[in-house]
């Protein structure tokens, strides 16, 4: 099923879809009892009166109804939106005096990303391909997650502290930015992410 989402994305992005594949794909969840709206539609039709525009949305239908994401393999773009992120997010922690080389890495067929740090990664679930449409704050707030975690699974340390109460920060967001808050003294913003003094 995943070849099959992969070949119907690939498609929709780059045109060309054909009623073949969004049939077949379909026809694939209805067998393993999904049935959607854009399934149902699909298959009560015939194939010859899909038109282009019609293909289009029950693709798009079929994708969003069962929550497909793109791996990064798939779409690199995805893959650069997190290495933007973990440059502004190395900001900090060179601020703090942390050396060491930082880099994404994906694993999992491309589904998911790591941040290694030190010739290790850390991270309980890894990072999955962001869909937030060009806002840079998703992907800023879950890679500056990452790299704290693992800096303090690798260091055995808490990164980074509020210098005022000597408390770890948390990534948090005040007013549609990424910042790092302290909970000492009712919370309070400390900076935003890549601004940490």
């Amino acid at each position: 099923m995943n070849e099959l989402s992969d070949r119907v994305y690939t498609a929709l992005r780059d045109g060309g879809l054909d009623a073949e594949s969004v049939l077949e794909l379909a026809c694939l969840f209805e067998v393993w009892d999904v049935s959607t709206p854009a399934t149902r539609e699909l298959l009560d039709r015939s194939a010859a009166d899909l038109t282009p525009p019609d293909l289009a949305r029950l693709g798009k239908g079929l994708l969003v109804e069962t929550r497909f994401e793109p791996s990064f393999a798939l779409e690199p773009r995805l893959l650069s939106a997190l290495e933007q992120a973990l440059e502004v997010v190395e900001r900090d922690v060179r601020a703090r005096g942390i050396t060491g080389a930082f880099r994404l890495i994906t694993s999992d067929g491309g589904s998911l990303a790591w941040v290694e740090f030190q010739g290790g990664y850390r991270g309980s679930a890894g990072i999955r391909p962001p869909i937030f449409d060009g806002d840079i704050h998703v992907p800023l707030g879950e890679v500056a997650d990452i790299v704290q975690e693992t800096i303090m699974d690798l260091t055995g340390k808490v990164w980074p502290v509020c210098a005022t109460h000597n408390r770890g920060l948390h990534v948090g967001w005040d007013q549609e930015r990424t910042v790092w808050r302290c909970t000492g003294d009712g919370a309070h913003t400390v900076a935003p992410v890549g601004e940490l003094p």
